[in-house]
């Protein structure tokens, strides 16, 4: 048997979130149902007892997977099983793990494991904004050392008035979109996409879901308390005191002069890291150890970093120099060129400081268009964006093994950013993919393909709305002094040993996207002001430099871009254009070496007519017009002599369309036989003379074409003398 525990989250509005542990998975360190309407997600967390003697860092693993049978859903595929996580699915692991991951004791080193899985959903209830409560409530009823709780929700603005986790209907009106996460004192993370909102109405909302997190917060707490939880005991670290004084008194003033140098990133690093192996040698030779007993590098490496830390975090508190010598607000040089690629349909390199963006952009039709099956959510998208980190663009020698978690991630922050932007509807009828290859990284390489996609859309003559650009910020802060420093466009040392990473990026009018990382405790909401002003006024920069570019579209398209003529048909009309099988479409394309896709939206339907020359166009335009195209009394047409019968022939008018045109409609004379004049494959004018109102029939005419022979008189008869001569 079992014990089941529960407590309840009031959300107001009817809506409650029930927390619920003691009945599934016992076997795992710590297990949770998290309910919300017919939504359940079991999460469950389990930590080894002993961290492996080659981890000095914390191995943790978090996995977010939908069950399609959680809404009654077969999966797609030939095996019709759930297979690798898809790209949502790696987004909601993200957000969980940035959120859970600084909250672990930093001597903590077990492999820990947290799996989310949504085993009943609701079409009207989006899981995602569950998954951190989940995770978080597993791990505060476990024994695993953890400094949480936490929780995440979704805030969203919808007709003015915020809200905390909308359903999808609701989300699709609202203006600003974003999911927190956060203990009960301090937000810890932050991603979102608003509709060009400002900095205060930002932060408005990330406070308005700080305040529903402490109440989920408290919940677990007193489930916990409930429960009687007591955390293990661990041991994960060995430390040398000694050691440790003794690197940062010999190593400090080093380093600080390293940092202050202004090298360039490779040079600093191989600076950096000559000290280190400089003192571990002097450290063999002090110590009288042989060439076999080695000193433990590891404990250095870990020592030589926290003098590393403090030394750049103190040269930016006290003398507000940079490793790179710039200001706290200033900008790297950035310059930046279009159509780069002469074969494609757009491209742009963006380059500020040491980070580097070739940023292409390719237009297709609506087949090439993404599917998109999750389990609550079908259905096709327009625009993709696709980033890539290649290992070189950090100096690595190492292969590239495809697409990683942090790359879906840095792509879905680009897209977000730039998706508002897109025209949609009639003002584009391209599918459109953009793909951002990082050729150089030192800073916010997310930021740069933000910048570069603009410049690559513009080029490639896509009417965005507005051109966006985006800023990487940062912050150190030193709670012994209260000082701290908000930094613009930081390098990657800088958001490794800084206290946030925080990306904003925005047209001139406002935000439309973020993603914020806070790495300390008790970041206060003047200083979070501060940070978004300051990136306001980077992105104003940034875009005012890459408008020296390219400051609006081009006019049209580049001279190689396929080509799309959309027109629109009545809803009856689509079988006749598609024809039996797919027959009259099929031929219609491979005559005219054109690609044509029907939608239908209501009682209209949509067809787009795909090719690379106008003439492919022009050709398919005139079948499909005529397929569509209804026969009129009095009006005359050019057809074919599909069949010809003892009474007349049938002749097609328009793409399947044919009339009678009787023996005796074909010319002003009597004729024995239709042959006579006409055979199989002649093509006629004829005029349409009447439509039978009963069954559609057409009679069409020949003669009535033609001029009417004149009537001729008798010749007179002869007199009786003219016979006689």
């Amino acid at each position: 048997m079992y014990k089941l525990i529960q407590k309840t989250i009031d959300l107001g509005e009817g809506r409650e979130i029930t927390i619920e542990t003691g009945k599934l998975a016992k076997q795992a360190d710590g297990s949770v149902v998290v309910k919300m309407g017919r939504t359940m997600l079991l999460a469950t967390v389990v930590s080894a007892k002993e961290a492996r003697e080659d981890v000095d860092f914390m191995p943790l693993s978090v996995d977010y997977k939908e069950k399609y049978a959680s809404f009654g859903r077969y999966p797609g595929g030939f095996l019709k099983r759930e297979g690798r996580p898809n790209d949502y699915e790696i987004l909601v692991s993200r957000l969980v793990d940035r959120a859970l991951r600084p909250l672990f004791p930093e001597d903590f080193h077990a492999e820990t494991f947290v799996n989310v899985q949504l085993i009943s959903a609701d079409k009207d209830i989006m899981p995602d904004a569950l998954a951190g409560l989940a995770a978080s409530a597993a791990l505060t009823i476990s024994d695993i050392p953890f400094h949480g709780p936490i929780s995440e929700v979704r805030a969203a603005r919808v007709d003015g008035h915020y809200m905390i986790n909308p359903t999808f209907e609701q989300l699709e009106r609202a203006d600003i979109d974003i999911i927190v996460a956060a203990t009960i004192d301090n937000v810890m993370m932050v991603e979102g996409e608003m509709d060009e909102v400002s900095e205060q109405e930002m932060l408005q909302a990330i406070k308005f879901a700080h305040e529903a997190i402490k109440m989920q917060c408290k919940a677990q707490l007193e489930l916990a308390e409930e429960l009687k939880i007591v955390k293990r005991e661990y041991s994960h670290e060995t430390n040398d005191e000694e050691l440790s004084k003794r690197i940062h008194d010999e190593l400090y003033d080093q380093v600080y002069e390293i940092a202050k140098s202004q090298k360039a990133k490779h040079e600093r690093s191989e600076a950096f890291k000559k000290v280190e192996e400089d003192f571990i040698e002097k450290l063999q030779v002090d110590e009288g150890q042989g060439e076999d007993e080695e000193v433990n590098t590891k404990l250095v490496a870990k020592y030589f970093h926290d003098v590393e830390k403090k030394a750049v975090r103190n040269l930016i508190l006290d003398e507000g120099m940079r490793l790179d010598g710039r200001k706290t607000n200033e900008i790297r040089p950035i310059w930046s060129e279009i159509d780069y690629l002469p074969a494609a349909h757009g491209s742009a390199i963006f380059t500020r400081g040491e980070t580097q963006s070739l940023t292409t952009v390719t237009l297709g039709t609506k087949l090439d268009e993404k599917v998109v099956d999750q389990v609550l959510v079908q259905g096709t998208d327009k625009f993709v964006l696709h980033y890539n980190f290649l290992p070189f663009s950090t100096g690595d020698a190492r292969p590239y093994r495809g697409v990683g978690r942090r790359e879906v991630g840095h792509g879905n922050l680009a897209y977000r950013a730039l998706k508002g932007m897109v025209p949609k509807g009639e003002e584009n009828p391209y599918a459109i993919r953009v793909v951002s290859d990082i050729l150089e990284s030192n800073g916010s390489s997310s930021m740069a393909t933000v910048c570069a996609g603009t410049l690559a859309l513009m080029d490639a003559g896509v009417k965005i709305k507005k051109p966006v650009s985006g800023i990487a910020m940062g912050l150190i802060t030193d709670t012994d002094s209260g000082k701290y420093a908000v930094l613009s466009d930081i390098l990657g040392d800088e958001d490794h040993l800084g206290d946030m990473d925080f990306k904003v990026t925005g047209t001139v009018d406002g935000i439309t996207a973020c993603q914020m990382d806070i790495k300390v405790e008790g970041l206060s909401y003047e200083i979070l002001s501060q940070a978004l002003e300051q990136a306001n006024q980077g992105r104003m920069h940034i875009l005012g430099e890459m408008l020296k570019t390219i400051s609006e579209p081009r006019a049209d398209y580049k001279p190689h871009t396929p080509r799309i003529v959309q027109i629109t048909i009545p809803k009856e009309m689509i079988g006749a254009v598609i024809g039996p099988g797919g027959k009259v479409i099929q031929d219609i394309q491979e005559k005219t070496g054109t690609t044509i896709t029907i939608t239908q939206e209501g009682e209209i339907g949509y067809v787009d007519i795909f090719a690379e020359d106008k003439d492919a166009i022009d050709a398919a335009l005139k079948r499909v017009n005529g397929i569509i195209e209804v026969p009129e009394v009095g009006k005359v047409y050019r057809g074919t002599v599909k069949s010809i019968v003892a009474f007349g022939a049938f002749v097609e008018i328009l793409p399947g369309k044919d009339g009678l045109l009787h023996i005796s409609e074909i010319e002003w004379r009597r004729l024995e036989k239709v042959e006579e004049v006409l055979k199989e494959g002649d093509e006629v004018e004829v005029k349409v003379i009447e439509i039978d109102q009963r069954n559609g029939k057409l009679k069409l005419s020949r003669k009535a074409l033609l001029p009417r022979p004149e009537k001729k008189n008798k010749p007179d008869q002869p007199t009786g003398g003219e016979e006689k001569k």
